[in-house]
């Protein structure tokens, strides 16, 4: 026979798993109920589904080169067109997606899931949220060192602070990601600093701090789930900005280095040809950096009006 006890426990998880559940639709429904939000969806979706199919979509491998077909346009062989290399863009352009949102290129050989931007924008976001909860929760001079460091940082234009950083530490993957650590972790760190000092004068923070919690537990568990709304938001428009430091990087020269498809390489590669009329191999990295960027900043858009509706 099955006790009593049993049954109240397996009734417990049943309710918790149903609220979970209840939970994440709550979040889903919001992205579905603005229009905005749903097509930045489609267009972030898009990317992300032929970065993560890319070897089934295409028969091309991104540096298999066609010697016949330099600097050719779309056709039947190659949808969008070949580069000075007779590289197919399609196959360039959607395995430079999964670059960018899928897999992070360590060396030739090894590789880590989660792209470039995402890597890069996570550990800025751990940071961040971290030095900002510590300067807003204590206040002092620990908010005054952290603040003002930051603040230095932020003082410097991002195009030269990204260009600076590269500069010294030179061109890679893992280096694309440190410099967009560096950049976007003051941005964010203000960010929850100034929801940190309005939520810390909540009655529920009172209450906590009144059991006598660890003001690690304070920051972590009753601070930053109340935050995660702005922090998320805030998060997805940084992907986008991440996007398009990495193009502007590559366009530049002190992105990935080739022959890896990065996107801004394929810009400042494809440019120089085209008054020559093969204007296909800039067009399309171009519009690839500029539709996932906007699919970015759309959802990210229509997330903060349907929350401020809901406030």
């Amino acid at each position: 026979m099955v006790s009593n006890e049993t049954i109240g426990t397996e009734k417990i998880e049943v309710e918790a798993r149903t609220e979970r559940l209840r939970r994440i639709w709550q979040g889903v429904s919001i992205v579905f109920a603005s229009r905005i939000a749903t097509i930045g969806l489609v267009i972030v979706l898009f990317w992300v589904f032929v970065a993560i199919f890319a070897p089934y979509l295409t028969p091309y491998t991104p540096l298999e080169q066609d010697w016949k077909a330099p600097n050719q346009g779309p056709s039947i062989a190659h949808i969008l067109g070949t580069d000075e290399l007779g590289r197919d863009l399609w196959s360039r352009l959607i395995y430079g997606a999964r670059i960018v949102l899928v897999v992070m290129p360590i060396s030739e050989k090894f590789w880590i899931p989660g792209g470039t931007a995402i890597w890069g924008v996570s550990i800025a976001l751990l940071v961040g949220t971290t030095l900002g909860l510590l300067g807003g929760f204590h206040g002092g001079w620990i908010d005054e060192i952290v603040m003002r460091l930051l603040d230095a940082m932020m003082a410097v234009p991002i195009i030269l602070l990204y260009m600076i950083i590269m500069a010294a530490l030179g061109a890679s993957a893992l280096n694309v990601v440190i410099a967009i650590t560096i950049v976007g972790t003051p941005g964010i760190a203000r960010l929850v600093r100034s929801l940190t000092l309005d939520i810390r004068t909540r009655e529920y923070i009172r209450a906590a701090e009144t059991r006598g919690e660890n003001p690690w537990y304070i920051m972590f568990v009753e601070i930053l789930p109340n935050a995660r709304g702005p922090i998320i938001v805030d998060a997805m428009l940084r992907v986008g900005y991440a996007i398009f430091a990495m193009g502007t990087l590559g366009f530049l020269g002190l992105g990935i280095p080739p022959p890896s498809p990065d996107w801004g390489s394929m810009v400042a590669k494809g440019r120089e040809f085209i008054l020559a009329g093969s204007f296909w191999a800039a067009l399309w990295p171009s519009l690839a950096i500029a539709s996932l960027v906007v699919g970015l900043n759309l959802l990210a858009d229509g997330l903060r009006e349907e929350s401020m509706r809901y406030q």
